[in-house]
């Protein structure tokens, strides 16, 4: 399946560059710096064609990237230094600091010796309930339901829906299907207990399953103290916190410093919103984290930063680096500055 948003978005990164308008453009558009945003970084993916593989990287690619964008210029720092140049108005030229969501393993086992090399810090954010396994990597559940059925019978209060599976065509359309009923027609609240009763009519055992895919307290609390880490909070439990009441949406981002200072001995000072587009982080949410103490925090807008970001710290854009976009040449385009208004109607400096 094509998809066709994703066809344009590289038509418009092949046009940049091809006709030479995104360097000629990056001294004026350019900015002060970039956050970059990872998943997964791993040469040896568990579902090389599964409908999630867009979340991967392979650590060659990341080594390439670094490389490149310190041949460009780039300064790698850490957050914290980040911030700091963005609140001086990005004094001492362009810098780049990554982040990673989720705190998957592949960070530590195959991410990290990249950075290493390279000397590039990183800020992986923390979701407690997906360590611990109170909260599920529900994108992963819902497509290994799908792969174990070749036909599903979705239950909706208008009745009974059935879902055609019995093609891989027909897979990537339920997987679609599956993460709208979720995300849309499931309350924020329910969704745990749906989505595993779901898999247990669907033969999928849930009941002690917690991904293997990411770290585990101690390989969290190891990578805690290695000099190129830090360690963020991406709220308790991984909710869309604009789908919660304000009592539920404080306690995912207030709660969780508490919880990683008990952990990991120190309280985190950077916030990534979960999901972190338009219908999961607003005006509201960017209050709470504000209110919490945060330094920081970053949502999936996608945007260069530049010296007004200083006004915004705890609304501020990233890059996303994803294996849709698998390509030196894309993320330079990228952090050229000219697709920032380009993915957001206009706007140079993206904030909410």
């Amino acid at each position: 399946m094509i998809d066709g948003g994703e066809a344009i978005r590289k038509l418009a990164l092949n046009l940049a560059r091809y006709t030479g308008l995104a360097p000629l453009a990056k001294p004026f558009v350019g900015g002060i710096g970039a956050i970059l945003m990872l998943h997964r970084v791993t040469a040896t993916l568990e579902k090389p064609n599964g409908v999630n593989r867009h979340l991967n990287i392979a650590p060659g690619f990341l080594d390439a990237l670094i490389a490149d964008m310190k041949a460009e210029g780039y300064a790698f720092v850490s957050l914290d230094e980040a911030i700091e140049r963005v609140a001086c108005g990005g004094k001492g030229g362009q810098f780049a600091t990554i982040t990673a969501d989720d705190a998957y393993r592949d960070n530590m086992t195959e991410a990290l010796p990249v950075l290493e090399k390279h000397g590039a810090p990183i800020t992986i954010y923390v979701a407690p309930g997906l360590i611990d396994g109170a909260a599920d990597l529900w994108w992963d559940v819902i497509e290994d339901i799908v792969n174990a059925r070749d036909r599903l019978t979705l239950p909706t209060p208008n009745g009974s829906v059935t879902i055609d599976c019995s093609t891989r065509g027909k897979k990537l359309q339920a997987n679609a299907r599956l993460h709208g009923w979720l995300t849309v027609e499931v309350r924020e609240e329910d969704q745990r207990a749906t989505l595993r009763e779901f898999a247990r009519v669907n033969g999928i055992d849930l009941a002690t399953k917690r991904p293997s895919t990411l770290m585990s307290w101690d390989e969290i609390r190891a990578m805690s103290g290695h000099g190129l880490v830090t360690i963020g909070a991406h709220t308790v439990n991984h909710l869309n916190l604009k789908r919660l009441s304000e009592a539920d949406a404080r306690h995912e981002i207030g709660d969780v410093r508490r919880i990683l200072l008990e952990k990991l001995g120190q309280e985190p000072r950077h916030l990534a919103y979960p999901y972190g587009y338009a219908s999961a982080v607003g005006c509201r949410e960017v209050g709470f984290a504000r209110d919490a103490g945060y330094v920081s925090a970053v949502t999936t807008r996608h945007g260069v930063l530049r010296a007004e970001h200083a006004g915004f710290l705890h609304a501020l854009p990233r890059i996303s680096v994803n294996g849709r976009y698998q390509s030196v040449a894309h993320i330079r385009t990228m952090l050229s500055g000219v697709t920032t208004p380009l993915a957001n109607a206009g706007k140079m400096v993206v904030t909410i």
